[in-house]
């Protein structure tokens, strides 16, 4: 080993000439090595593998979508129970179809109104002469107004069977609500496992 002199307050320690030329092409030959290794490496043509494709979509991220706060504060925090009863309650009772059931038993006692039992009355109201009388409009009267009764009585008794509909309506609807949340926070906690293994993956 050769020492050398001072240069600008600075000192160089230099190795003799045919050691320090090994040792250059020493250096040389492992760049080369490094530069072929590097450039025949397995991942060289490796890509990322893209969780958010997977989950939402090309383009989107989970802040694309609503928080889960949010979702929570839309299904649950907001609800009005009561509101919620009150529509259920209208949809299921008032609904189209209980109205067509109720119009189809109408026309039902309708025709067995004027099939039968109008044409008896009309009938034995001839035969006593009495078609012109006061007791032939009340007994038409009361004809029509059994009719309505009829028609009435059909229409509570269909409703009021429709109650515990409502009531298992209403349950199944909170039910829901609650499992919209639940299903929508697993889904977040298997987002952010699954972007954690990948990026372990990627790295």
């Amino acid at each position: 080993m050769a020492g050398g002199g001072s240069k600008s307050g600075k000192t160089e320690i230099r190795y003799a000439p045919y050691i320090e030329s090994k040792h250059t092409s020493f250096l040389t030959a492992l760049q080369g090595f490094r530069i072929a290794a590097t450039g025949n490496s397995p991942y060289a043509n490796y890509t990322d593998i893209e969780v958010e494709d997977a989950f939402f979509g090309v383009g989107y991220a989970i802040s694309s979508f609503p928080s889960l706060y949010d979702m929570y504060g839309k299904f649950m925090a907001g609800l009005d129970i009561e509101v919620l009863y009150d529509q259920i309650f209208e949809d299921t009772v008032n609904s189209p179809v209980v109205s067509n059931l109720v119009a189809a038993e109408a026309a039902l006692i309708d025709d067995e109104i004027n099939i039968n039992s109008l044409p008896r009355f009309q009938t034995g109201m001839r035969d006593i002469n009495s078609v012109m009388s006061s007791s032939f409009v009340i007994g038409k009267a009361l004809i029509e107004d059994t009719r309505t009764k009829m028609v009435s009585k059909f229409s509570a008794e269909l409703k009021y069977r429709l109650i515990p509909v409502v009531q298992d309506r209403w349950s199944k609807h909170l039910d829901w609500n609650k499992g919209v949340i639940g299903a929508y926070v697993e889904l977040m906690k298997l987002y952010y496992s699954a972007k954690t293994d990948i990026n372990e993956v990627n790295y």
